[in-house]
């Protein structure tokens, strides 16, 4: 009787293991997917400001050229 209990036991503790391996998987998913979201932050603040800038740069500099090429007026 006690060899049934105890394989009854063990049987349900491998089934509940088994069952939680998902939502372990899921959790460590997410815990990622959020961690390599917050590591691309910077980046994308970092482009938006080198963009912004060289934007500026390229403006200016086709203000010079056309005052450049159409001489003085």
């Amino acid at each position: 009787m006690r060899d049934r209990n105890l394989v009854l036991r063990t049987g349900l503790l491998i089934i509940l293991l088994l069952s939680l391996t998902a939502c372990a998987g899921t959790v460590i998913e997410d815990a990622t997917d959020a961690a390599i979201a917050v590591a691309k932050v910077p980046f994308k603040v970092g482009a938006a400001v080198i963009g912004a800038v060289t934007r500026d740069d390229d403006k200016k500099k086709d203000q010079d050229q056309d005052t450049k090429t159409k001489g003085p007026e």
